[in-house]
């Protein structure tokens, strides 16, 4: 007795009055329209379940039937889920990429060891705003912005961006600063939920957002951001030395593009992380790859066809983009890529290990 339960983002609230076996009486402290399939929240009670339920399991499996490219974990509370899920996919030989949704405190404390486990972050700003204290959530959604930006991880910041639109077809002011901030704070990308599933006004939602997005992204200061990062990853492995010099080197000799091939996106998404103003043209074979790079901050995906070696890998990949019309003759690139050389051809390429400068012609 004396607990709060919080249901649907916290729009209604109870305060348990007396438990009896699977019986809760409750009174209604907050009352408002209750709609299907709404969470669930209680605040401050640890909650003892499975990371992963047999539904999860089965969903998970469906999932690789079915190739999808991404996996939105909830309420992961550590890297224990994370590695189980992982073990799921590698015994069905997939690649599905694993998105952890922060949304609880226990997910906070364990914060930096899930961000090591995932793919990606999910700021899920709606669930994780009742768990813990509102005037948290600003705070908070930037550090765990700057620690997914500095590891190289995607990060996506989502709940209630546009949440007026649901039912009016114009954002309130505070909305349109809140999507603004995420795209200074470092987000990869924004994502709209309720505007969209069951909003009056889903396409005009998304044209607003991406419109605030594609605006404020003018004014970022990417030399900020690059030389933040350069300095802490010059000396942190090979991938990220090579990745750090290639946008310096961009920036330096004002390149019309960096040009990443890349089979599994791990070399765009490294340069990705340097947040350089060129643009990133990332080349693979890979359909999965390609739908995958549509995430990754400042990253162009573009199919294209596997080469054999590395001049004919960089020449396809210059050949590609100057058929698109995306670079043209006099043209300025850095070409960054992991590539097999007669030192590790013994070994498998584990990271972006060669930069080349080229004059397009």
């Amino acid at each position: 007795a004396g607990n709060t339960i919080l249901i649907d983002d916290g729009l209604i609230g109870l305060e348990v009055k007396a438990v009896n076996g699977k019986e809760i009486l409750c009174t209604v402290v907050n009352g408002g329209e209750l709609g299907e399939k709404k969470g669930v929240n209680v605040p401050n009670v640890p909650i003892h379940l499975p990371g992963l339920t047999d539904k999860d399991i089965d969903d998970i499996k469906f999932g690789i039937e079915a190739g999808f490219d991404f996996i939105a974990a909830s309420f992961i509370r550590n890297a224990e889920t994370i590695e189980q899920i992982r073990a799921i996919l590698a015994e069905n030989d997939s690649n599905i990429k694993i998105i952890s949704k922060i949304e609880s405190q226990e997910g906070l404390d364990n914060f930096d060891e899930i961000l090591a486990a995932s793919d990606g972050i999910m700021v899920a700003r709606g669930d994780l705003g009742v768990e813990i204290e509102a005037k948290r959530l600003p705070q908070l959604q930037k550090e765990m912005i700057e620690k997914a930006n500095y590891a190289g991880k995607i990060v996506i910041t989502a709940t209630q961006m546009l949440d007026s639109m649901i039912r009016n077809p114009r954002p309130t002011r505070a909305e349109v600063t809140d999507v603004a901030n995420a795209v200074y704070n470092g987000t990869d990308a924004v994502m709209l939920s309720g505007e969209t599933a069951n909003g009056k006004y889903p396409v005009e939602a998304l044209d607003m957002m991406a419109s605030v997005v594609e605006y404020t992204e003018q004014f970022i200061n990417y030399k900020q951001f690059k030389s933040r990062k350069v300095e802490q990853s010059l000396y942190d492995s090979i991938g990220n030395a090579v990745c750090a010099a290639s946008v310096t080197t961009a920036h330096e000799l004002s390149a019309k593009a960096l040009i990443v091939p890349t089979m599994s996106g791990t070399s765009a998404l490294m340069v990705s992380k340097y947040r350089p103003k060129t643009d990133i043209m990332a080349l693979s074979p890979s359909q999965s790859t390609v739908r995958q790079m549509m995430l990754y901050w400042g990253v162009h995906p573009i199919w294209a066809r596997r080469a054999d070696t590395t001049d004919e890998l960089f020449e396809s990949s210059m050949d590609e983009l100057k058929n698109r019309k995306l670079v043209s003759e006099g043209d300025i690139c850095i070409i960054t890529a992991g590539v097999l050389t007669r030192m590790n051809r013994a070994q498998p390429i584990t990271s972006t290990n060669i930069m080349r400068v080229v004059q397009i012609r």
